[in-house]
């Protein structure tokens, strides 16, 4: 009988003590393999609301099905976040479904992740997008499918983003931008990687209304002009910007982009028209750079080295320089006097 006792206070006591500790550090799917193990554990994890804010279905197969399940469950009538990253076996047919029968349960959402999910169309982020009022952050990196009509739907069903991933979405247009920019005017993030259909125009729209960015993406875009890099400058809040492969950005438009002084992040990879000038203008104006990539660029030399060290030495802890000629190389010493705060410098072989 006390070895009975000693159990039952065990797992009455002792087991969600525990749980309530262990549990927080767990990822999700460990938390439902958890909940196999015995009927106490199950009442125990259950019983904490937090630990099934999220759905977490990334790379799994009959992620579909599997997502139309658990919105079924009652602990999941709260989730914020679902990320259903290169899921498999999800379609429109699915988020049709999720609409007609779960729609409660995603009127908290507030983060969802369609990153490669390559059979979700317009119609289908339409049906999704309609049960998430609150919805925060959206991503559909790398869906082909989707065309200006998905953001249409986006906009109307959504009035809140802040946060909205389009990369790799190649058939968006500038009819996108102007949505984004007349609908999402405090966005702070905005990933606009190989959308190779917009232009300036678009742009620029983005650039005049949505004045909060902090974050803004432009990765493998060569067609813009000098002029819409220049509007970037207004840009008051800029902490992350990515430029790889802006062939046509000049000394005169990254000299104004040094406008952007809380700038964190600069991503220069491949800026050919880039020389000296336009590295010390960002050396001079953005003295909190930690990250600067100037990877492929033949137009610097260890002037714009000698600057940066003399504005950013305290801050910068990651330098690229492949493939810049001009720059001689260094010795790990040499380079710690320069940049004390130096934890990767690559430099050309």
């Amino acid at each position: 009988m006390e070895g009975e006792e000693q159990t039952s206070i065990w797992n009455k006591e002792t087991v969600p003590k525990v749980m309530k500790i262990v549990s927080t550090r767990l990822s999700q799917r460990d938390l439902i393999s958890l909940l196999l193990v015995n009927p106490c554990l199950h009442r125990t994890l259950i019983s904490y609301p937090s630990l099934w804010l999220a759905i977490d279905l990334r790379e799994m197969n009959n992620a579909g099905d599997r997502l139309i399940a658990a919105l079924s469950l009652p602990r999941y009538q709260h989730v914020k976040q679902i990320s259903l990253e290169f899921a498999q076996d999800i379609d429109d047919s699915h988020l049709e479904v999720i609409k007609n029968k779960c729609l409660d349960s995603l009127q908290g959402l507030e983060s969802l992740n369609l990153n490669g999910c390559q059979k979700i169309s317009d119609e289908g982020i339409e049906a999704i997008t309609s049960c998430c009022p609150k919805l925060k952050v959206f991503s559909i990196y790398w869906n082909v499918r989707a065309t200006d009509l998905a953001v249409k739907h986006l906009v109307k069903n959504c009035k809140y983003i802040v946060d909205l991933n389009l990369s790799g979405c190649k058939n968006l247009t500038d009819k996108t931008l102007q949505l984004v920019a007349d609908n999402y005017q405090e966005l702070e993030s905005l990933n606009l990687t190989r959308c190779v259909k917009i232009t300036d125009s678009g742009l620029q729209q983005v650039l005049a209304k949505c004045s909060f960015l902090r974050s803004l993406n432009l990765y493998a875009l060569s067609s813009f002009t000098d002029e819409a890099y220049k509007k970037i400058s207004v840009l008051s809040h800029l902490r992350f910007l990515d430029l790889c492969g802006a062939q046509n950005l000049s000394d005169e438009g990254l000299s104004r982009i040094a406008k952007c002084k809380k700038l964190v992040s600069l991503n220069l990879t491949w800026c050919v028209r880039v020389t000296d000038v336009g590295v010390i203008a960002i050396a001079e104006g953005c003295t909190s750079l930690a990250f600067l990539s100037l990877f492929g660029i033949v137009g610097v030399t260890d002037k714009c080295l000698e600057a940066l060290s003399k504005f950013c030495s305290n801050t910068i802890t990651t330098l690229d320089v492949n493939g810049c000629i001009g720059i001689k190389r260094r010795s790990r010493d040499d380079l710690l006097e320069l940049f004390p705060h130096l934890r990767c410098f690559k430099v050309h072989s």
